[in-house]
């Protein structure tokens, strides 16, 4: 083996912080959830003293865990998990509502046992949850690795940083990508194969608003490509399959892609 090349990686290994495995870092957050959502498991308690204990342990995993990085953090593990514990009554709460959304909104689904069990739509948004009260407490790298968990099972690739309010609903899902600094109001619906996008910017405008706005009860249907920091997508309105938009439109507005197929009925002897 190569000298030169061995050197540079050695340096590289000297150099490289400390991190926890990915593996670690799914298998916690996978067991806050179970603890919120018992649809998961078929582990389930009996009294809210041994809740309280299990996530008391969990709490003491998480911290074992980030004190591992401490020497990118902005502030002391410790701390750090007790806001984020702290935050997941909310988290359940707005949960709840995607829940709600997702069961009333699907024909297809016979129950909210099977939401939360079954769709990836609800798992791909359980993850970005919390892998965005995470980003707020600007706790590097674990959020992007759990909504990229998320994207690995479901195919939906959710940034942590976006801003998603109540209500929201996945369909199917497989396909969908949200930018990082999408802002999604109350009760949007999206089906698969949808793009949230960014205009092409260069790496100094990172920091500025680069993907679209979705206000209140906005539906957009699959395919349909929505790009720009500068685009807002009224309340209300309707984004139809395969339609591209890099500019605005009003409130209770519907927007259709026109195609021209054709039809053509071929004879018995063609």
């Amino acid at each position: 083996m190569d000298k030169q090349f061995l050197q540079i990686l050695l340096d590289k290994h000297r150099s490289t912080g400390t991190y926890p495995s990915n593996t670690e870092i799914y298998r916690l957050a996978k067991k806050l959830l179970r603890l919120m959502f018992p649809e998961k498991t078929n582990k389930h308690y009996l009294c809210t003293d041994d809740l309280a204990n299990k996530f008391a342990k969990q709490e003491e995993l998480w911290v074992e865990m980030l004190s591992t990085m401490q020497h990118v953090l902005p502030a002391d593990a410790k701390r750090l998990v007790k806001q984020f514990m702290d935050r997941l009554p909310y988290v359940y709460e707005v949960l709840l509502t995607d829940m709600n959304a997702i069961f009333t909104g699907d024909p297809a689904s016979r129950s909210e046992f099977e939401v939360v069990r079954t769709y990836p739509g609800f798992l791909a948004i359980a993850y970005y949850r919390l892998a965005h009260e995470l980003h707020k407490l600007d706790i590097p790298l674990i959020p992007r690795i759990l909504t990229e968990h998320a994207h690995s099972k479901t195919g939906i690739d959710i940034h942590p940083g976006a801003q998603i309010d109540t209500h929201f609903f996945i369909d199917h899902g497989t396909g969908i990508t949200i930018g990082e600094t999408c802002e999604i109001g109350k009760h949007v619906k999206m089906y698969q194969g949808i793009t949230l996008g960014a205009l092409s910017v260069s790496k100094n405008l990172a920091s500025l608003k680069r993907h679209p706005t979705i206000e209140d009860n906005v539906v957009i249907y699959s395919g349909a490509t929505i790009l720009g920091g500068e685009t807002i997508i009224g309340h209300d309105s309707i984004i139809g399959g395969n339609v591209w938009l890099t500019s605005s439109i009003a409130p209770y507005s519907k927007v259709y892609h026109q195609s021209q197929n054709k039809y053509i009925e071929m004879g018995m002897d063609e």
